[in-house]
């Protein structure tokens, strides 16, 4: 069991959560969901221990697994001990019985040695890398990896280590910030089963929708100031909420209709004979009174993204033997591709094989050092890049969103500016917030506003969600797959993949491979 009890957190004036309390049940599995910005990673920064709370306790278990997020901690340290570093007790026992043994044998010496060994016994530590080896060999990471240091590996195999590390030693409670951020498909299944056996209290922040679904048996929700704990999954949770959020409105309208006919009565007989019956109007008027309904996070952007009217031919891109490297490193060799239209193309697979690199490169945006990109008659391109700064530069740029998108556009009307600023969640002043002090979801949507206001009939979108939350994800998934011109997106998020692409490109370790078909039908292949 952990317990948070009356938790505050403010930051100067504002408020994320005020006097939460909550309790996380062994064998139960919870989401923590909100918005951007709504405090999720901070709250499981503050059950983690990593940071203090404004006000109030959390009471946690003596085990704990948790998903680090310090990668240069552990870059000279060997895999197989940075997975068993997550077992603090284990892992500083062995510490000292290794240093212990360097020393002259003493009866002191002699006796401590046999209380580590007790120790070691009593957590495994006689298995402990073979426990650790399996780990490591059921998200991916390859046997001759084990013994080399952190640094030796690439990034995205790090974090897999990490998410590891968090599991290992049987830990009372898990609590994983982000654990999808970087896996392959393979791996977040191979995750999902994990923590489907895991007996132990879960707490999971993820914008990954399909994986809250699938893994999670409660939400905890952060709204209203506080936290709601819901049963079920991520949309069991926003139909509950969707529902109680509509009888609360229901009934306030309710509520005015019925003041309504009593202040007629009050105003017709108050100065006449019948005053106790006009007493008793306003008593129930003073009962029926509507509490304001605080103002709920769920909200979704509208995205619907409308090619030009110009109608391109029916090849949109024509890619010929494409050679791109870095630093005399290959990332893409020789690879063709052909884009009819109507494609709805999804780039799938580990983060650091070229992706990124490819959509650039298709994007005539990055050079190939051999062979070349054609692009169809009359095809337009707009562009959603991973790297935001590639379009925006926060640290130069002094527009708010309204005059940036104003400077992007040729004789833009400013009611259609505003509306697509609406659409986006910009309302009302947030129109003219600064660009520079826009988090990363609302760049992100400042973007897709860009797109919306663009002229276009080719999408070209370079992880579009890694920093939209799970409404502004399923909005975009919704927009693309009703977009009546071409796409090609990378993405991980398996919800935004099987609900629009008709295709796959998939980055695999033997090379590029394109599979005709969706997702699922793709999954079928792989066995």
């Amino acid at each position: 069991m952990l317990t948070v009890s009356e938790v505050t957190k403010a930051f100067g004036s504002r408020t994320l959560f005020e006097n939460v309390t909550v309790t996380f049940n062994a064998g139960s599995r919870y989401g923590l969901t909100g918005p951007n910005g709504a405090g999720k990673s901070t709250l499981l920064r503050i059950i983690m221990g990593l940071e203090e709370a404004t006000s109030g306790t959390v009471n946690r278990p003596e085990k704990v697994g948790i998903l680090r997020q310090n990668i240069e901690d552990f870059l000279e340290a060997r895999v197989l001990d940075v997975v068993m570093m997550g077992n603090e007790r284990l892992w500083s026992t062995l510490m000292e019985r290794d240093v212990l043994y360097e020393e002259e044998m003493t009866d002191d010496i002699g006796m401590r040695l046999g209380e580590l060994e007790g120790i070691i016994a009593e957590e495994d530590g006689y298995t402990a890398e073979s426990d650790a080896e399996v780990l490591l060999e059921g998200i991916g990471i390859p046997k001759e990896d084990f013994e080399k240091t952190m640094r030796e590996i690439p990034t995205d195999l790090q974090f897999r280590v990490l998410i590891c590390q968090a599991l290992f030693g049987d830990p009372e409670a898990l609590l994983l910030d982000e654990p999808t951020n970087h896996l392959d498909l393979e791996s977040i299944g191979w995750l999902e089963n994990f923590l489907h056996s895991y007996n132990g209290v879960l707490v999971v922040v993820s914008h990954d929708r399909h994986f809250l679904n699938a893994v999670t048996t409660h939400i905890a929700d952060i709204d209203y100031d506080t936290i709601i704990v819901y049963p079920g999954n991520y949309d069991d949770m926003v139909m509950a909420k969707t529902s109680v959020r509509s009888r609360a409105e229901d009934e306030a309208k309710s509520k005015e209709r019925k003041i309504a006919k009593l202040k007629e009565f009050v105003a017709r007989f108050g100065a006449g004979s019948r005053a106790s019956q006009v007493q008793s109007r306003m008593r129930e008027m003073q009962r029926l009174q509507p509490q304001d309904l605080k103002a709920s996070n769920i909200q979704r952007p509208y995205i619907r993204l409308i090619p030009t009217e110009k109608q391109p031919g029916k090849v949109i891109l024509k890619a010929e033997a494409l050679s791109k490297g870095y630093d005399g490193v290959g990332v893409i060799k020789d690879f063709s591709l052909e884009i009819t239209r109507g494609d709805k193309i999804a780039v799938i697979g580990s983060n650091g094989r070229g992706k990124t690199t490819l959509l650039k490169m298709l994007a005539e945006v990055l050079e190939p050092d051999q062979g070349s990109v054609e692009l169809g008659h009359q095809v337009a391109i707009s562009y959603f890049p991973q790297n935001h700064s590639d379009i925006i530069d926060k640290s130069t740029c002094t527009d708010d969103c309204f005059s940036w998108l104003q400077g992007r556009g040729n004789s833009l009307y400013d009611q259609d500016i505003r509306g697509a600023l609406g659409k986006m969640l910009f309302g009302g002043d947030d129109a003219f917030k600064k660009v520079s002090a826009l988090s990363g979801g609302e760049t992100a949507r400042l973007i897709l506003a860009g797109m919306i206001l663009s002229s276009h009939n080719f999408l070209i979108l370079d992880e579009p969600n890694n920093h939209l939350d799970l409404e502004a994800v399923s909005a975009l998934a919704w927009g693309l797959d009703e977009y009546k011109g071409t796409a090609i997106f990378a993405s991980h998020d398996r919800d935004l993949i099987g609900g629009v692409a008709n295709k796959i490109i998939a980055f695999e370790e033997d090379g590029i491979h394109v599979y005709e078909g969706n997702l699922e039908e793709y999954l079928e292949t792989k066995g």
